[in-house]
């Protein structure tokens, strides 16, 4: 195995990191009960910052979701 598949190896470990780290930080789209009770606190301007927040992470986690494929099969024809 040569110092290339290695690094890629590496890259592609630490794309899966942040790619879990990313869907673990987006807030769920079914609140129920809890978001009824936490909603009533929230207010106008928190609302926005949430929605700006979770469309950021949702454009983040996409992106980095093509990178992690792209990586992956670059990895598996290198290594082929």
């Amino acid at each position: 195995m040569g110092v290339m598949e290695i690094v890629m190896g590496i890259i592609v470990i630490l794309v899966a990191v942040v790619l879990v780290g990313l869907v673990l930080l987006q807030s769920g789209k079914d609140k129920r009960l809890s978001g009824t009770i936490a909603g009533a606190a929230e207010t106008f301007f928190a609302k926005g910052k949430s929605k700006t927040r979770d469309k950021m992470l949702a454009r983040a986690t996409t992106v980095l979701s093509f990178v992690f494929v792209i990586l992956v099969v670059v990895l598996y024809i290198m290594v082929a």
